[in-house]
């Protein structure tokens, strides 16, 4: 398979190590993070580029998963999620690990380096790699949903509209201009 990853300086150590581990397993890894270490540099390029390229790959049929690193893994979590394609989700156990393939089918995790040591990060990212996607009409459901957003921003009808009810925890004043 094929791995892109990216950092900043925050996971710069992390992603070494982690391509080196990679590699040991047989998978294909595109690093997209910085060359050396510089304690001021930005992640959103990195994380972008890394998301970009597993979009990229998949759209071509090559098996390709994306591995994004920072202190906290928030925010390069968030960078990443602006691809169109991609569905990134924090990991900071085994279990978000996991669920995060099998439920939604992230393409994408996001850690935070300075959260976890090597072997607990190690642990999660090959749990990621190797839980497949369930599949289940649900999930495909809910993906396709979050899918349809992201292109045309469709939506679901709202359940409060057909009963009058304010929508989305508005109050009647915001939806009644005439209301006072």
């Amino acid at each position: 398979m094929r791995i892109h990853i990216a950092t900043d300086h925050a996971g710069l150590e992390f992603s070494t190590q982690l391509q080196h581990h990679l590699a040991e397993q047989g998978h294909e890894v595109v690093d997209h993070g910085p060359l050396d270490y510089e304690p001021l540099d930005d992640y959103p390029a990195f994380c972008i580029r890394a998301a970009q390229a597993v979009v990229r790959d998949q759209a071509a049929g090559i098996e390709a998963l994306g591995i994004v690193f920072g202190g906290s893994g928030n925010g390069e979590q968030i960078a990443a999620n602006k691809v169109r394609g991609i569905r990134a989700a924090l990991v900071w156990s085994i279990a978000t690990a996991e669920l995060a393939r099998e439920h939604n089918d992230a393409n994408v995790i996001a850690i935070g380096a300075r959260q976890h040591t090597f072997e607990q990060v190690t642990s999660f990212i090959d749990r990621f790699v190797e839980t497949p996607f369930s599949n289940e009409e649900r999930h495909v459901r809910r993906i396709g949903q979050i899918a349809a957003f992201e292109i045309d921003g469709s939506l679901e009808p709202d359940p409060r509209a057909a009963t009058g009810a304010p929508a989305g925890g508005e109050s009647a004043d915001e939806i009644d201009p005439e209301a006072g």
